[in-house]
């Protein structure tokens, strides 16, 4: 049994024991770490007197769910809300930089840097043109690049890094150029042959290599330790 139905029949139990409705408030994401401390109890439930301790144990398996990096309670399971908010651990948005990073072959350093200056880790984040999501997807590069819901943190990063690398290959590895075209659009920056005499782009990729240079000192920090 994963942990959210587990979870769910616990709170039934509790509910029974105590009188107090479960409205279904505090499940989690399947997770496969099993409760500690729950099975003890056996299919008998407890009595009355057991019910405070029983409460303190769910408690701390849904605090340990949540430390996982799983959703928080009354979140599916890629952590959307109830009110269709994205709501993500920092933790979380790591996982999926480095994820997809690896996937693409772009330093995640970059990608991070990327989502820093675009939505400042805000998943739910909307642009005045339009643009949505942690990094920022535009709705018909979005739809070329297979993401249906650009607010869906996993699509979101998945389709930015993809365009990222294409960018990447399409300068020849220049961040530079990929970082402006990223803003600008690659038309802009081929018909410059550099970075467009946009200030905004000219800012955003000053801000962009900024981030880059400190998210990656961090890594090569510990690449060269012994």
């Amino acid at each position: 049994m994963d942990i959210s139905s587990e979870l769910s029949a616990i709170q039934s139990r509790i509910a029974q024991i105590t009188g107090a409705q479960d409205d279904g408030v505090g499940m989690v994401a399947p997770s496969s770490r099993g409760v500690d401390g729950l099975a003890q109890f056996g299919p008998g439930g407890l009595p009355p007197e057991a019910a405070g301790r029983f409460a303190d144990l769910v408690q701390a398996a849904l605090a340990r769910a949540q430390s996982d990096g799983f959703a928080t309670p009354g979140q599916d399971a890629g952590g959307r809300a109830p009110s269709g908010a994205y709501i993500l651990p920092p933790e979380r948005v790591d996982a999926l930089v480095q994820q997809n990073a690896q996937a693409w072959g772009v330093d995640p350093a970059l990608v991070k840097a990327v989502i820093a200056n675009e939505s400042g880790f805000n998943a739910n984040a909307t642009s005045p043109v339009g643009a949505q999501g942690l990094m920022q997807l535009m709705p018909e590069t979005a739809k070329s690049l297979g993401v249906s819901d650009s607010y869906d943190p996993a699509q979101n990063v998945a389709g930015g890094t993809r365009y990222l690398r294409g960018l990447l290959d399409r300068f020849n590895g220049d961040v530079k150029r990929a970082v402006a075209a990223y803003n600008a659009g690659p038309g802009a920056v081929e018909k410059y042959d550099g970075v467009p005499p946009y200030r905004e782009t000219q800012n955003y990729v000053s801000a962009v290599l900024d981030s880059y240079g400190k998210y990656k000192a961090p890594a090569q920090q510990a690449n060269a330790a012994p």
